[in-house]
């Protein structure tokens, strides 16, 4: 969700483990996830302008070197908070940035033109090298990561899943882009957007039923990283109870907002 400042969640922290060769390297709150192959690096998000450098410092601090390994860098939405860093991203390491169609236009009018942020939380633009469609795999070397179009928070909301190995088990990691309602969007009479309510009935679809052993997101608080990761277990962001619980308040939720409009509308 855009922050007023950009400074909300975008403290720096240091990078740390969340399966085998995956790392957290965003802030505090706001995300970016780094994934090992045997070719190369795969980049999820790039938070906040300011947070690209934090970003870059903590694949550093990994023993990696982003100008020479990142290869691909990817996107949950194209909102400011995951997006604003993107331009530098691309910029400090030359990697093809691939996006979803919908979000990789806002991308490129820099986060300007939103269905309801309109022009207020802009950020430097950048062209995707590469449209992403729902279902579609995105691999590099021995890693292969799906996309799937999750909208409603964005048009081209997108939440990747992939196989990873946690103390020595194969489990399945989903990093969820977003699934918030946004205090001011409307559901119901004249929506946001043409179809917000029916995709974000689509997403809840697919979020309630989608394997989900290592629960990652967009933002550290939705799946409680901060505490997770001081608990030193190696196992520590196993957690599906967590996720299905995540997806089944967060469907409860939209459905009394949308029923409020709904009432309201009439």
């Amino acid at each position: 969700m855009p922050a007023a400042a950009q400074d909300r969640g975008n403290e720096p922290v240091k990078p740390f483990a969340v399966a085998d060769g995956v790392w957290w390297v965003g802030a505090s709150d706001v995300a970016s996830y780094l994934i090992q192959t045997n070719k190369g690096l795969i980049l999820i998000d790039g938070g906040y302008e300011s947070t690209a450098p934090q970003i870059l410092n903590n694949i550093r601090r990994l023993g990696f070197d982003p100008k020479s390994q990142v290869k691909i860098i990817l996107n949950s939405h194209a909102h400011i908070d995951h997006a604003g860093g993107i331009a530098a991203l691309k910029a400090a390491t030359g990697a093809k940035v691939l996006v979803s169609a919908e979000d990789g236009k806002l991308m490129a009018r820099g986060g300007k033109g939103d269905f309801f942020l309109g022009d207020r939380y802009g950020y430097p633009p950048v062209k995707p090298d590469g449209t992403i469609r729902d279902g579609q795999k995105v691999k590099l070397g021995d890693r292969t990561l799906t996309a799937h179009i999750t909208p409603g928070h964005t048009r081209g909301c997108t939440t990747w899943t992939f196989p990873v190995t946690v103390s020595g088990q194969a489990r399945q990691a989903l990093v969820l882009c977003s699934n918030t309602v946004l205090p001011g969007y409307t559901l119901a009479g004249q929506e946001s957007y043409p179809g917000i309510a029916a995709d974000y009935e689509k997403s809840y679809r697919f979020w309630r039923a989608a394997p989900c052993d290592v629960f990652l997101a967009s933002h550290a608080q939705f799946f409680r990283a901060a505490e997770k990761a001081k608990s030193g277990k190696a196992d520590a962001f196993v957690d599906p109870e967590g996720c299905r619980t995540f997806f089944e308040r967060g469907y409860a939720g939209f459905k009394a907002e949308l029923g409020k409009q709904q009432a309201a509308a009439r």
